[in-house]
This record gives structure tokens, sequence and C-alpha cells, in this order.
């Protein structure tokens, strides 16, 4: 049941991100939003970690605030993933600074909030 906790917390915050913030759409069927989902967790599982490390020396500086600017690029990273050049999955960004980057904050927000409130046996439940 944990794993559905799992996968069910990213994809419940990349649907509300795609909800609440105009130019970070979703136009595609729920199997494509699904595979999106698994996506956005694989991103966090692989390739954040890797990006942390290597942003250590800003994450420092920045006091942990360049965090959000990593949450931002990974997210990126999905969005031309499922974009139709590459996958065809249909999530779309209209810029960077925008349109992703408030999105990664509202993803983060809502995944805190799924932690706090889901059984959580020490797996990551959303993006944090």
């Amino acid at each position: 049941m944990s794993f559905v906790f799992t996968f069910l917390g990213p994809a419940a915050s990349l649907w509300v991100a795609t909800w609440l913030i105009d130019g970070f759409e979703f136009d595609g069927t729920w199997w494509q939003f699904l595979i999106v989902a698994v996506l956005v967790g694989l991103a966090n599982v692989i390739v954040k970690p890797l990006a942390k490390l290597i942003s250590l020396p800003l994450m420092i500086l920045t006091l942990g605030l360049f965090t959000i600017v990593v949450n931002a690029l990974v997210l990126q990273l999905v969005v031309w993933l499922s974009g139709p050049d590459v996958l065809d999955l249909g999530l779309a960004s209209d810029g960077f600074f925008w349109s992703t980057f408030l999105a990664s904050i509202v993803i983060s927000l809502v995944g805190w909030l799924l932690s706090l409130v889901l059984p959580n046996d020490g797996r990551l439940t959303a993006w944090t």
C-alpha cells in the first residue's frame, strides 16, 4: 500500500500544478499523465541528487535556496522529455522562468503537504 502512496504523491502534486499554473499545461490522456508522473519520480530519484551534488557550492552560498532552481531544472527536463519532439506525452510549459519555476514551487509545497498527511515509511512521497 505504501507503494501506491509513493506513486500517487508526485501524480497529485503534478496535477495540482497543472491546474493552478497558467502556461504549465497537460493535454493528454490519463495514462500519459501517469507516465509523466513516473518520469517525475525517476527524475527525483536519478537526476535530482546528481544536480544537487554538482550545485553544492551554490546551495551552501545561498543557504539552500538554490534547491528551488534545481527543482525547476529537473522539472524542465521532464517537460522536455514529455514534449512533442521526444515522447509526446502532453506536458507543456510556456517558459522556464514563470511557468516551470512556479510549477516546481507548487509541486514542492503540495508534496510537502501530502507527506504530512499520507503515511510514510521513509520513502519519497512527492517532490521534496
